[in-house]
């Protein structure tokens, strides 16, 4: 069990039946009244976010949401399959559960499969991951004065904005919480 008295950032616990993980919280001491812990909790199966206060001694059983590294295997229709690295288990885990975030996710890349007590509800891949730009229109010389961008197809299939230097076959490193470039790869 924990309190509300104990929330920290990235605390998870079950609130109405719901697996809930703690985004932001702020403990209140007004100069009247009894004090409070203000909270921005998300719901991890939905992702829906939502702002409530609790009184610092109210009650909530701890979740404990398992972290699995595992490999992407291949795709097979809606299906996405992933392999347990320590037995070789086979999981096939639906689009829906995936994230805008895996477009940025090759074969055979390890990424980290979420579950709570046995329920696949989401996949984390890597925080950053190097790709190769297969498309992008070449950029022009003397075109520097601003920090001028533009789109970019990856080998993965995914679209982002790239600096005007890029060009086709470039390896680059990219943010996959943001889908944001970061630098060329080594």
């Amino acid at each position: 069990m924990i309190t509300a008295g104990d929330f920290r950032n990235g605390v998870t616990f079950e609130l109405d039946g719901n697996v809930v993980q703690v985004v932001e919280f702020q403990h209140v001491k007004p100069g009247k009244g009894a004090a409070f812990v203000r909270t921005k909790y998300k719901n991890v199966i939905t992702g829906s976010v939502v702002e409530r206060s609790f009184n610092p001694t109210e009650k909530f059983p701890t979740a404990f949401i398992e972290r699995k590294d595992m490999q992407y295997s291949y795709v097979d229709g809606d299906l996405y399959h992933f392999m347990d690295t320590e037995t070789w288990e086979d999981v096939a885990i639906e689009k829906d559960k995936l994230g805008a975030n895996f477009a940025f996710v090759k074969e055979e890349m390890i990424v980290k499969v979420l579950s709570y007590k046995g329920n696949v509800f989401g996949v984390e891949p890597p925080y950053f991951v190097d790709l190769k730009v297969t498309q992008t229109d070449p950029g022009f010389a003397g075109d520097t004065a601003t920090n001028a961008s533009k789109p970019a197809t990856l080998e993965t299939g995914a679209e982002i904005r790239v600096p005007l230097f890029i060009n086709e076959g470039d390896m680059i490193r990219v943010d996959t919480r943001t889908g944001e470039y970061m630098e060329r790869a080594k």
